[in-house]
């Protein structure tokens, strides 16, 4: 299914509403992502200016349960009403948030207006531990949006249609979390690129191209070292790049790096692997280091984490490496058949410099049709 550029694409017309009161509960399940080809600087309405290409994780994610009741007649369908709650308790900066975009969505969505919104949300990873959860509630929300869509007026009967839907209502809300709707794809890519086949700036794809064993089932274990709100939000730092003199290079390299991804993910070749991925992680705060005004989101925990990595790398010739978000924390990104080794030097090396000894297990979620 191809979408246009324009949003009209995604109005569903209410009339197709039955007229009798529905109730009900949908609930969905999104992970986390960790992009290895990173997407920072955007366009329009959260379109981005390089294409992506993210791991899928499986055990830090967020779930969501959302109800709904049809208004009565004489109550307004021209507003959002909703409730939310977070790990169990009423959080009103969250509900803001989520009611904002809603909002946002109404013109293109007008059946959310039709209906009371109750939504409960939690994750499986401590809020306050550091990593970013937008990639994964917002996907969630996304998927539980177009169920409510899919049961309200019966439509997104088509499987491929249901999760590029969700996938572009989940880039509105968050750009990496057009990456997250696909819990079971372990490599997913976001933004039109001619390497890959019937990629789009508007929703992300599962990644089509052939992936060697070796990174069948690969770890990442995330070294969590700060827990504190980042000083530059990620959607600050995006618009940055605006004025930002090295922008266009970045995008020109951001599309070489992937076809040497694209290559070496295929062959099995961990160099380059190795290679590319952390020079994407380099590059992405080297960007935020040239911005103006100028920005840092790496501690000296995380760049004492880095050195350490190389060293036990060259030492041990293991093709361990890392990746880097627009924060301080750092993924630790190894094949499974390495699994003991690495996780003995993580828990020997590199845990006195994590926030509170605090790291995370995870991996990429094995392969099945979503």
């Amino acid at each position: 299914m191809n979408f246009s550029v324009t949003d009209n694409d995604f109005f569903k017309e209410t009339s197709l509403l039955s007229k009798e009161e529905k109730k009900g509960t949908v609930i969905h399940k999104s992970p986390s992502n960790i992009a290895l080809i990173k997407y920072w600087g955007k366009h329009g309405v959260q379109l981005p200016n390089n294409p992506s290409l993210s791991f899928t994780l499986t055990n830090a994610f967020t779930e969501t349960k959302l109800h709904y009741q049809t208004k009565a007649e004489n109550e307004s369908k021209s507003e959002i009403s909703l409730e939310f709650w977070f790990e169990n308790k009423k959080n009103e900066k969250f509900e803001q948030k989520i009611h904002k975009f809603l909002e946002s969505l109404l013109p293109t969505q007008p059946f959310l207006g039709f209906v009371h919104l109750k939504i409960y949300s939690q994750n499986s990873f401590p809020h306050s531990a550091g990593i970013a959860s937008s990639a994964s509630s917002m996907a969630t929300l996304a998927l539980c949006l177009c169920d409510l869509e899919k049961q309200l007026l019966n439509t997104l009967e088509n499987k491929e249609e249901f999760y590029q839907k969700a996938s572009y209502l989940a880039r509105l809300g968050s750009g990496s979390a057009a990456r997250s709707v696909y819990s079971n794809i372990p490599i997913t890519t976001w933004g039109q690129t001619n390497a890959i086949e019937n990629t789009s700036d508007l929703y992300a794809s599962p990644y089509s191209l052939p992936i060697h064993d070796i990174f069948q089932n690969y770890q990442d274990t995330i070294l969590i070292v700060s827990a504190e709100e980042k000083s530059v939000s990620s959607r600050a730092g995006h618009a940055l790049m605006e004025t930002n003199p090295f922008a266009q290079t970045r995008y020109e390299l951001a599309h070489s790096n992937l076809q040497k991804l694209i290559t070496a993910l295929e062959k099995g070749d961990t160099k380059t692997f190795i290679e590319v991925v952390e020079n994407e992680a380099f590059v992405l705060h080297a960007l935020m280091m040239c911005s103006s005004p100028p920005f840092i989101l790496m501690e000296t925990g995380t760049l004492t984490i880095i050195k350490k990595i190389q060293k036990f790398r060259k030492d041990n010739n293991i093709p361990i490496c890392f990746t880097l978000d627009a924060g301080a924390n750092v993924h630790v990104l190894y094949p499974n058949k390495y699994k003991n080794e690495c996780l003995d030097f993580i828990e020997r090396k590199l845990k006195p410099f994590c926030f509170e000894g605090k790291y995370l297990k995870d991996q990429l979620p094995v392969n099945s049709n979503q």
